[in-house]
C-alpha cells in the first residue's frame, strides 16, 4: 500500500522548510523528506551560523544582487519578497537586526532561532516530516509527476511533487547534488556546475613565495579583465593574499566572473585588476607625493606609503620595481615615481581558478530556468513537477542574496504546488 499526499518536498533545508511550510498554508497535505537525521543542517552553518535571513535593499537591488539568472525571480518577487520574509519571522515571534549593507540577522545571532521557527511552524500545520530517507527516483506517468520511490523501495503517491534538494556546495551538509539526476530523469536540462562566492587560486610567482600571504587590503577595487583589457565587473570591497591565491568578500564577488570568462574566452589564466585606492585620483596621489618632497626629502619612500597602504604591501610594491626599501623620496626619478603610482591604482595579476566547488558558499549552474515557469517554480517538462533553491540555476553574492532566492521560489513552489493538487 502506499501513502498518498498532495504534495511531496524532497529536502529539508532553507528553500525546502519554506516550500513545505507555504504548501501546507494553502491547504495541502505535504510530506517533507529529509536524508539527513535532522531538517535544516545546511541552514545552521549559514551567515557563519548566525543565519543571514534576507536583505532589507529594495527588491530591484536584490535581484542586482544576484548575477546568475536573477532576472528570472522578478515574477517570484511579486508574488512573494524580502519584506514578506522578514514579515514571517517576525510574526512567529523571532525578532530581527539590521546590520551592514542591509542584512538582516536574527537577535540571538543563532541559525538555531530560525530553524527552530520553522519546526515549530510544520508542527502546527501537520506537515508530515521523514529523515534518513532518501529519493531514489521520480514517478511519473504521462508528463504529470505521480510521486517519489524511496531506495527502500517504498513508493509515495503525490499530485505534486517539490524538489529543494540544494546543490553541491558543503556537501557534509547533504548537498551532493541528488536532485541534479532527479531533474535529468525528468527531460531537464542541468546547466555547467561551478564553484561561486569561492576563493581563486593563482600561480603568480609572489604568490608561490607567499610574500603576502594573510596580508588583508581594505576597500580597495578588485577587477576581472577580459582579454580586451576590459573590466567586466568591479567590486569594491575587501581582500586578502592567501597561500593559493586571494580571498575575501571582493575576490568572492569576482569568482563567478572570473569562470564565466575562462568558459567565453576558453582560458585558463584570467587578468584581475586591484586598485588600491578606488577613492583617490591618480592626480590626487601625484599631489600629495609632492607635498612629501617638498616637507621630508630625505625621508624614505616607505615611511610615506605606509600612510596609505600596510607595510608590508609597500614593500612588495618597491621590490617589483627594484627600488631599494630605504629609498629617500628625492631620489626617486620621474619615472619610477609614475610607475609605482601606476602600480598603486593598478597592479594587474592572473589567476587560474578557484577552490572546488565543495568549498565554495553557493552553486553556479543547476537547473535551467528556460525551462521553469518563472510565476510558479514548476517545470514546463513534467506537470506537478516543482523546484526551489540552489537547485535551480540561480546564485548570488553573499549579504543575504541566496537565502532570499531560496525562501522566495520555496515560497512561490509551495503555493503554487498546494493550488495545483487542490485544483484552486
Amino acid at each position: 500500500m502506499t501513502d498518498s499526499y498532495d504534495v511531496i518536498v524532497v529536502g529539508g533545508g532553507t528553500s525546502g522548510l519554506m516550500a513545505a511550510v507555504t504548501a501546507a498554508q494553502n491547504g495541502a497535505k505535504v510530506l517533507l523528506l529529509e536524508k539527513n537525521p535532522s531538517l535544516g543542517k545546511k541552514m545552521l552553518l549559514t551567515g557563519g551560523t548566525r543565519c543571514n535571513v534576507t536583505n532589507a535593499r529594495p527588491a530591484e537591488e536584490i535581484i542586482a544582487h544576484i548575477p546568475g539568472n536573477g532576472r528570472f525571480l522578478y515574477s517570484a518577487f511579486s508574488q512573494y519578497n524580502n519584506h514578506d520574509i522578514i514579515d514571517f519571522f517576525q510574526s512567529r515571534g523571532v525578532a530581527l537586526k539590521e546590520e551592514d549593507h542591509g542584512r538582516l540577522f536574527p537577535t540571538t545571532d543563532s541559525a538555531k532561532t530560525i530553524l527552530e521557527a520553522f519546526i515549530k511552524e510544520i508542527k502546527k500545520l501537520g506537515v508530515s516530516v521523514r529523515t534518513n530517507v532518501q529519493v531514489k527516483k521520480l514517478l511519473v506517468a504521462n508528463q504529470q509527476v505521480t510521486g517519489v520511490l524511496l531506495d527502500n523501495g517504498e513508493a509515495l503517491t503525490a499530485t505534486s511533487v517539490i524538489l529543494a534538494m540544494g546543490g553541491k556546495s558543503y556537501p557534509k551538509t547533504g548537498s551532493t547534488g541528488d536532485g541534479y539526476a532527479l531533474a535529468r530523469s525528468a527531460g531537464h536540462t542541468i546547466t555547467p556546475l561551478f564553484a561561486t562566492e569561492v576563493p581563486l587560486t593563482s600561480d603568480e610567482a609572489f604568490i608561490a613565495d607567499k610574500n603576502l600571504r594573510a596580508l588583508s587590503l581594505r576597500d580597495i577595487a578588485l577587477s576581472v579583465l577580459n582579454k580586451k583589457g576590459k573590466a567586466v565587473v568591479t567590486h569594491q570591497m575587501d581582500m586578502i593574499f592567501t597561500h593559493f591565491g586571494i580571498s575575501g568578500p571582493a575576490v568572492l564577488r569576482c569568482s563567478s566572473f572570473v569562470y564565466q570568462i575562462q568558459q567565453r574566452e576558453v582560458t585558463k589564466e584570467v587578468t584581475m585588476h586591484l586598485d588600491l585606492l578606488p577613492n583617490r585620483s591618480l592626480g590626487s596621489l601625484a599631489q600629495e607625493w609632492q607635498a612629501w618632497l617638498k616637507e621630508s626629502p630625505q625621508r624614505a619612500v616607505k615611511t610615506f606609503l605606509k600612510e596609505w597602504m600596510p607595510e608590508r604591501y609597500a614593500e612588495f610594491l618597491l621590490n617589483r620595481l627594484d627600488l631599494p626599501l630605504q629609498l629617500p623620496i628625492n631620489q626617486v626619478t620621474k619615472p619610477q615615481e609614475e610607475a609605482l603610482l601606476g602600480l598603486i591604482k593598478g597592479f594587474t595579476f592572473t589567476v587560474n581558478g578557484s577552490l572546488p566547488i565543495e568549498k565554495g558558499f553557493v552553486t553556479g549552474g543547476g537547473v535551467s530556468t528556460k525551462e521553469v515557469d518563472p510565476k510558479t517554480m514548476g517545470s514546463k517538462k513534467v506537470s506537478g513537477l516543482y523546484f526551489c533553491g540552489e537547485l535551480l540555476d540561480i546564485h548570488g553574492y553573499t549579504g543575504g542574496y541566496n537565502i532570499t532566492a531560496a525562501f522566495v521560489t520555496g515560497h512561490t513552489a509551495g503555493q503554487h504546488a498546494a493550488w495545483t493538487s487542490l485544483k484552486i
